[in-house]
Formats: structure tokens, C-alpha cells, sequence
């Protein structure tokens, strides 16, 4: 297994465990933190395994952290507050 792939699988774990901690801030530094250190990881296992490996790690560091894509897709999409 490379560098990248053993730090991501890392960064999984320690994500898990931060979320299973209690918290008052509904875990949103936690989730800053782990974007923050996630992105690059990404990047990194992209660079060193490919774009494929890239996106399913992509695809698992966003499964990790659901509510803030959630978020941020409805910020994106206006929230399907508007009628059609």
C-alpha cells in the first residue's frame, strides 16, 4: 500500500473516532479540521495511485463527511426552497 492510501485510511479512522465523540459545536470544527487535512489527502492519493483511486477516495472522504456536502449542495442548488 502506498504513503497516500495508508494516511487516508488513517485520516478515515481518526474521522470516525472524532465523530463518535460528543460535542456542543454539532462537530463543525471537527469537520473544518477534517476538510482541511482531507483535501490534500485526496490530492495526494490522486497524484500517487491516479484518478480513479482518486475519486473513490474522493468518494469515501465525502461519505465520512455527508453533512457538509449536504450543506453545501443545498447552498449550491438554492435549497428547493423555490417553487417550481
Amino acid at each position: 500500500m502506498t504513503l497516500s492510501l495508508t494516511l487516508f485510511c488513517l485520516w478515515a479512522v481518526v474521522a470516525n473516532v472524532a465523530a463518535m465523540i460528543p460535542s456542543r459545536d454539532r462537530h463543525r470544527r471537527r469537520a473544518v479540521a477534517l476538510i482541511a487535512t482531507g483535501l490534500p489527502l485526496v490530492g495526494f492519493v490522486a497524484y500517487e495511485t491516479g484518478p480513479w483511486i482518486g475519486l473513490l477516495a474522493l468518494a469515501a472522504g465525502m461519505s465520512v463527511l455527508r453533512w457538509p456536502v449536504a450543506y453545501l449542495m443545498r447552498r449550491i442548488g438554492g435549497g428547493g426552497d423555490a417553487a417550481p
